[in-house]
């Protein structure tokens, strides 16, 4: 069963791992998968993003989508 949440990204690793924070406490390693990876999809610090925990590690996830709130620049 996959877990998504909604998560921000605090910092970018070496190899295109990100550190970001859920709930604003909880810190999760996270890689970028398929789609966002494909389409070149640049992370800064600051962005929110929705992330997919791995059920049996929940310190390690992938990065799913970019979320873009209403009404913000950039937003298509």
């Amino acid at each position: 069963m996959k877990r998504l949440v909604q998560a921000v990204v605090v910092e970018e690793r070496p190899s295109a791992i990100y550190k970001v924070v859920v709930d604003g406490r909880h810190e999760v390693r996270a890689h970028l998968a398929g789609m966002a990876k494909r389409n070149f999809v640049r992370l800064v610090p600051g962005d929110r993003v929705e992330v997919e925990l791995a059920p049996h590690d929940p310190t390690r996830g992938r990065i799913t989508r970019k979320v873009t709130e209403p009404g913000s620049k950039g937003a298509s």
